[in-house]
């Protein structure tokens, strides 16, 4: 059974055809890098595996571990397993970063049978995943992302993820906006996360990351259609002929 099975998918928001017959397939232990131009449709096809509102599934065949997505809400897909990191996340003011995990975490395990985790253990193991995310303790404080740097927001996401431990992770643009040193630690919490149980769909523009992220797929979007896949050479050609002799 996929993990992830996306069937000649048509979706759009307000309206609008995004995403145009798209077929994706992705099994547990595989890291794919999903790359195009702007436009192509990329953050349209993690705003719909999320469930987003307003984007509109109008044809095709959308299932996570064999279980179709297209009615379930944002919250249930989440406990399901399914996660995202948003290319700009939100701020929250007034909740803390540690209230924020804390509710996310206990919400997952109530979903699949489990009590909360003890406050000794939850504050021991948020702890070491900050340090490993080199984020300042204090920051936990902090209201969600409110006064974060963009390397902080992008660590946060990734922070989240490495707590939750989903069975797939939707990473959109992750790598906007970081500088050398951020770009490395959270390559490293992905490489961290990355397991023969779950999979991960990286959403980006550019080769960096896959530098540090190798991905089992590489696959190109053009108007809302995967027009090309490979494997990690595919980003090293990308990269060195940009998009236009695939999308001409």
């Amino acid at each position: 059974m996929s993990l992830l099975q996306v069937d000649d998918l048509h979706a759009g928001v307000d309206g609008q055809a995004i995403l145009k017959g798209l077929t994706l397939r992705m099994d547990a232990g595989e890291v794919h890098a999903l790359m195009g131009p702007n436009g192509s449709g990329k953050s349209t096809l993690a705003n719909v595996l999320a469930g987003r509102p307003g984007y509109e599934v109008t044809s095709g065949r959308l299932s996570f571990k064999g279980r179709p997505l297209d009615q379930e809400a944002p919250e249930v897909r989440a406990q399901a397993g399914l996660f995202m990191a948003f290319q700009y996340p939100v701020e929250i003011p007034g909740v803390s970063n540690m209230e924020f995990l804390k509710a996310a975490q206990d919400s997952h395990r109530k979903a699949n049978g489990l009590g909360p985790e003890s406050p000794v253990a939850f504050m021991q193991r948020v702890r070491t995943l900050t340090e490993g995310l080199a984020l300042n303790p204090e920051f936990l404080k902090r209201g969600v992302n409110e006064g974060f740097s963009g390397g902080e927001k992008k660590r946060n996401e990734i922070l989240q993820m490495l707590l939750l431990e989903p069975t797939l992770a939707v990473l959109d643009e992750t790598d906007s906006g970081l500088d050398i040193d951020a770009m490395q630690t959270v390559a490293s919490g992905v490489n961290r996360f990355r397991s023969a149980n779950n999979g991960v769909l990286l959403i980006t523009h550019y080769q960096r990351l896959l530098n540090h992220v190798v991905p089992d797929f590489v696959h190109v979007l053009a108007d809302g259609r995967i027009v090309e896949s490979g494997g990690k050479e595919l980003a090293h050609a990308l990269e060195e002929r940009g998009y236009a002799w695939l999308t001409a």
